[in-house]
């Protein structure tokens, strides 16, 4: 099969390289996934799980990507829940071969069924974005009704999403980013915006959430903002500050079948919707992940069409 593979941890991007490698073993309760579209994170090469696997052996050459939707093609001995032949979308585990490939191995609990109605390049936007927004709002900061957040980045592809539940749930958000992300982090739901690069976070007053995709300055003055009981969840590094009388939490996207279900429906019925940009060819992935050509929405790499013809 064709895959994006590294193998030089200095090379950067200009390692990625599209091979032929062997077809995938389905272990245990995993399932083969003929991959249509793949989602990346531009900082994954940065991963040390990119490059070896829990014991600390050497893995490469390996094949990142950690989103994926596609049709499943195979049954892991044991495996329950999902069948041959049907339309999934979910997440690779961090220290195994990823989704930037025509087949992979996947543990079934770490997919969910997609409607026939979604298209897979959609579908693949969605996973970590919609998983990290989702339990940062709900699992961890416990967000509720009448609230108000303040959502860092409320354009990019964690925090647009993060905007939308926040609203439907009842929330008053409140959104920042740079000076041209206002008009779609509006439309989204925010109700105010700021600039981080000209406005004063201290006119945001007294929030409950802080939800902070950014670390650093951005963090640790957001953290002054944050009203006794209230709460600071970041995925951008560990706090060293905590909010007063409230807590300040880093923590690491977890895959949840439950919760990619409901992030499907939400986005079948229209009330969700992931910020698709770029859609490049699997032989165009070096390219994509290169942080210097930044585009609005994220970037999808289409491995197949629908019919599952493979795209060059």
């Amino acid at each position: 099969m064709r895959a994006i593979t590294v193998r030089d941890r200095g090379a950067g991007v200009s390692g990625l390289t599209l091979t032929d490698m062997p077809y995938p073993h389905a272990a245990e309760n995993d399932v083969i996934v003929r991959v249509h579209a793949a989602g990346f994170t531009p900082g994954e090469l940065d991963w040390p799980a990119t490059w070896t696997d829990r014991a600390g052996r050497d893995r490469t050459p390996s094949i990142p990507g950690h989103e994926l939707s596609g049709v499943v093609v195979e049954l892991g001995f044991g495996t329950t829940g999902l069948t041959v032949g049907q339309r999934v979308f979910g997440l690779t585990d961090w220290a195994r071969d990823g989704s930037l490939a025509e087949y992979t191995a996947v543990e079934a609990r770490n997919l969910a069924p997609l409607a026939a109605d979604i298209e897979h390049t959609v579908a693949a936007a969605l996973p970590i974005s919609g998983l990290t927004a989702w339990q940062g709002l709900f699992d961890h900061a416990h967000l509720r009704t009448g609230q108000t957040v303040l959502i860092h980045g409320a354009a990019g592809g964690v925090g647009s999403i993060a905007v939308q539940l926040a609203r439907e749930v009842g929330a008053r958000v409140i959104g920042t980013g740079r000076a041209d992300d206002r008009e779609l982090a509006l439309r989204l739901g925010a109700q105010t915006f700021l600039d981080l690069g000209a406005d004063d976070l201290q006119q945001v007053g007294e929030v409950d959430v802080v939800f902070d995709v950014i670390g650093g300055d951005v963090l640790a003055r957001s953290t002054e903002l944050v009203r006794p009981g209230g709460t600071v969840v970041t995925i951008a590094m560990p706090p060293t500050v905590q909010p007063r009388d409230g807590r300040a939490i880093f923590f690491v996207v977890e895959p949840d079948r439950a919760q990619l279900a409901d992030l499907a429906e939400r986005l079948r019925t229209g009330r969700l919707t992931p910020l698709v940009g770029a859609v490049r060819p699997l032989s165009e992935t070096a390219s994509a992940f290169d942080r210097r050509h930044r585009t609005p929405g994220k970037t999808i790499i289409q491995v197949a069409d629908e019919e599952g013809t493979p795209h060059a």
